[in-house]
């Protein structure tokens, strides 16, 4: 987990300063785990209601770039940002709108399959499948 101390440091190594946007944003991200940059922007608001949403976009851009964020596509919204290296993938139903996480080791086969095959290699860390969960599958058949 990132500190203010740590975040000062890299934004220092690279010739940038700590400003306490950056701390709030980053802060957020933690505080909430997975979050959009609208309920990021909702709780640095909280704390600062001056900051706007253009400078939560440019924080966390900025952010990601150091690696100090990572951010994961979920559906055709906005991405959502978390501070932890994702150890898992992301199912996310179309017809409700539910988020649940696998383990990245299920798709060890399809890693390896399109690292051999095609020479890709899949980074399972920013992925989402999009799919129907098993409660509305079940309603489906009602």
């Amino acid at each position: 987990m990132e500190t203010a101390r740590g975040l000062r440091k890299t934004l220092h190594e690279r010739g940038m300063r700590m400003t306490p946007q950056r701390q709030l944003v980053l802060d957020a991200v933690r505080e909430l785990a997975h979050a959009t940059p609208e309920q990021i922007c909702q709780r640095v608001q909280d704390t600062a209601p001056t900051v706007n949403i253009t400078t939560i976009y440019r924080t966390l851009d900025l952010l990601d770039r150091l690696g100090l964020v990572r951010h994961t596509h979920l559906g055709h919204g906005a991405p959502s940002y978390s501070v932890d290296e994702h150890q898992h993938v992301h199912l996310v139903c179309h017809v409700c709108g539910r988020i649940d996480e696998i383990p990245r080791e299920l798709l060890d086969g399809l890693v390896g399959t399109l690292r051999d095959r095609d020479g890709f290699e899949l980074d399972a860390s920013h992925l989402a499948l999009s799919g129907t969960c098993r409660d509305c599958l079940n309603q489906e058949t009602e």
